[in-house]
């Protein structure tokens, strides 16, 4: 009996492709490589012409025209949350079970969150934006000083950070923010006060979050419920010397409004890795600002993240040939349906 083909668009580390190779045909062409997403046209020809009966991708879209195109028996896809990623109601006509990565990034995202906070506290992207535009030169104590006065920033010890969603992400942000000693607050209705009060927070409504926080950083997942949350009646609630944080979705935060309060100095900054523009380039508006860091959706691009994706999937490619359910499935209808 011929071994089962794969054909893998997704990142992957080695450890996990020659646990998998060992087990059936991996045909690797990652994006990260080709520096290509192929259109669903293209997807669909690749694995009628390579015979693939599995399919791992990140950022391709799974339509229904590739798996009726196609015969496929397993999709997985390298988001937390796939389902902007493939037709469920296509892969559930076509009995095809799903698999994804919950968590693949969190801690990542977690840690660039601690990262630009500091950063911004700090003053460390203006100082040295600052020093690299050659207006710097110190010839005298008064330079010296004048310039010293204009790096001092903030200690992130002793304030108030304001945590919108204690998903996966906020309670990692949370539980990092321990080492600093600040107080936390938290806004989620959805979870549990022993989650909250696991990582020494408070629970407040919205409004008192956005009052009394030095630093707001938002975790909510994007929702027709989240979409707008921290709009301009919001960010007018937050202090003058405070400071808004998304690395989470661009449709949670209304990017209008909050250009217009840096521009009017309505608070001390910001930090963003998600933009309602994407791919990021020098042209992105909030790179006029000197209190604004900027990261082009960095947030999940580590080695270590690829590494728990790519075993995450694996581990569940083989739990499937082996006949068994795989733990991370989107669509588990399908398995009891006689996947």
């Amino acid at each position: 009996m011929p071994r089962p083909r794969a054909l893998i668009t997704a990142n992957f580390s080695k450890s996990a492709l020659e646990k998998l190779s060992a087990n059936l045909d991996v045909i690797y062409r990652p994006w990260g490589e080709t520096k290509r997403v192929l259109s669903e046209v293209e997807l669909a020809e690749a694995l009628r012409s390579l015979g693939a009966e599995i399919l791992v991708v990140e950022l391709e879209h799974v339509s229904r025209e590739v798996l009726e195109g196609a015969n496929l028996k397993l999709v997985g896809i390298c988001r937390n949350d796939p389902r902007r990623s493939i037709d469920l109601e296509a892969a559930r006509a076509r009995s095809v079970p799903v698999i994804y990565t919950p968590g693949r990034n969190y801690n990542a995202v977690a840690e660039l969150t601690i990262a630009v906070m500091l950063a911004l506290l700090r003053k460390v992207v203006f100082a040295d934006r600052l020093l690299r535009s050659g207006r710097v030169f110190i010839s005298s104590t008064e330079d010296f000083t004048e310039y010293y006065n204009t790096y001092r920033g903030w200690e992130l010890q002793g304030k108030t950070v304001g945590i919108i969603g204690l998903g996966k992400i906020g309670f990692r942000v949370a539980q990092l923010l321990r080492a600093f000693d600040v107080k936390i607050l938290v806004y989620d209705p959805y979870v549990s006060e022993e989650r909250v009060s696991s990582v020494g927070g408070e629970r407040v409504e919205l409004e008192t979050l956005l009052r009394n926080s030095d630093i707001v950083t938002v975790h909510a997942p994007p929702s027709p419920e989240t979409a707008g949350m921290i709009g301009k009646r919001e960010i007018e609630l937050m202090k003058p010397t405070a400071f808004l944080l998304n690395l989470a979705n661009p449709v949670v935060v209304d990017e209008d409004a909050l250009y217009e309060a840096l521009k009017n100095k309505r608070i001390a900054g910001a930090a963003l890795d998600v933009f309602t523009e994407e791919p990021v380039d020098s042209t992105n508006r909030f790179l006029e600002f000197d209190n604004v860091v900027v990261t082009p959706h960095i947030g999940g691009d580590t080695f270590e993240t690829i590494e728990r994706q790519s075993l995450a999937i694996t581990e569940d490619i083989l739990r499937f040939l082996r006949g068994e359910r795989p733990r991370f499935l989107l669509n588990p209808e399908v398995w009891r349906n006689g996947s």
